[in-house]
């Protein structure tokens, strides 16, 4: 099992989602506990450990540790402004 972190942007951009979006969100994060890696992720191109996995219109942009067994929630945004 993995251990999730945020950086302080990227908990920012959690907090000033809507709820239900939230729980979207919430529910992903909580699956790459299990499976860092699941069907439908895809993993940055030009990044050696960067991925983001979709949710609905949003992004969630994240690190994998296999070393340390950690991930760190790096961005979440809406998809016309992940990638900027």
């Amino acid at each position: 099992m993995y251990r999730v972190e945020f950086t302080a942007s990227a908990a920012r951009e959690f907090r000033s989602l809507e709820e239900s979006i939230k729980r979207r969100i919430a529910a992903a994060i909580d699956e790459l506990c299990e499976n860092p890696r699941p069907r439908g992720v895809h993993k940055l191109r030009g990044h050696e450990r960067l991925y983001r996995v979709r949710v609905g219109p949003y992004r969630v942009v994240y690190e994998v540790d296999d070393r340390e067994r950690s991930i760190r929630v790096t961005r979440i945004r809406h998809r016309r402004e992940a990638y900027r």
